[in-house]
């Protein structure tokens, strides 16, 4: 049997998942149910279109010149990709035998031993951290962070480098004793080579309109420069 993954759509010019020029693969299925979530309409696992891991690689092949020029790669997101793991390190072997640089886009809702092929080919992963406190990430998420945080210090074990990602949201991921506490479990991480803070905005709201689902956050005011400055200092551990 032939495997195909779920595929919401791609973006043939990324730069902003990963180093150089990207292209990218939005993968369909979540299981966290983010309040703020920009792409809504990657939840359902069963949405989307099936696609093989030759055919990515094929669309990926349009753009190859641009992509070795520029020292990008590939990089796979969501949704969520470990939800569809066996494809992602399907594509990531045709990529690496390319000589493709690799990276995975993930919240890190993940049991290690499902993801273990995936990581032995993967250049970088991008890890969202939602929160640092449990029950708040409940709250943001539904879901427990326990599996996030186990995920990413296998990461740093194994030697994968790691950006950490962490949207700034007013009211539920700004406050200074959270931020301290993901500061702190940052640091357990010997191979995060860059922590970026990414303002909350609600550009996604549309597509929560769309689907007739509330947008709990309507309203809310986004962070401005100087916000996401100190938030950064501060996971920095400055």
């Amino acid at each position: 049997m032939t495997l195909k993954g779920r595929i919401h759509s791609f973006e043939s010019f990324g730069t902003l998942d990963g180093p150089g020029i990207r292209f990218v693969v939005f993968m369909q299925g979540c299981p966290l149910r983010c309040i703020y979530c920009h792409n809504r309409d990657t939840w359902d696992a069963n949405a989307g279109s099936e696609y093989t891991p030759q055919e990515i690689i094929d669309e990926m092949k349009k753009y190859i010149n641009y992509i070795k020029f520029s020292g990008g790669g590939i990089t796979i997101t969501g949704g969520e990709p470990i939800l569809q793991a066996e494809f992602v390190t399907e594509v990531f072997k045709l990529a690496k035998g390319m000589g493709v640089h690799t990276t995975l886009d993930t919240n890190g809702f993940a049991d290690i031993e499902k993801i273990e092929e995936l990581i032995k080919y993967t250049d970088l992963v991008l890890l969202d951290i939602k929160h640092a406190q449990e029950d708040k990430h409940k709250i943001i998420t539904g879901v427990s962070n326990e599996k996030t945080k186990r995920f990413a210090l296998y990461l740093s074990e194994q030697g994968v480098p790691i950006w950490i990602r962490y949207v700034l949201v007013p009211g539920y991921t700004d406050d200074e004793d959270d931020l301290k506490m993901a500061a702190a479990f940052i640091k357990q991480l010997r191979t995060v080579e860059k922590i970026e803070v990414l303002p909350y905005h609600s550009m996604g709201a549309y597509k929560w309109e769309k689907l007739g689902q509330k947008y709990e956050l309507e309203g809310l005011k986004e962070p401005n420069a100087k916000d996401v400055e100190r938030a950064k200092q501060i996971l920095s551990g400055k």
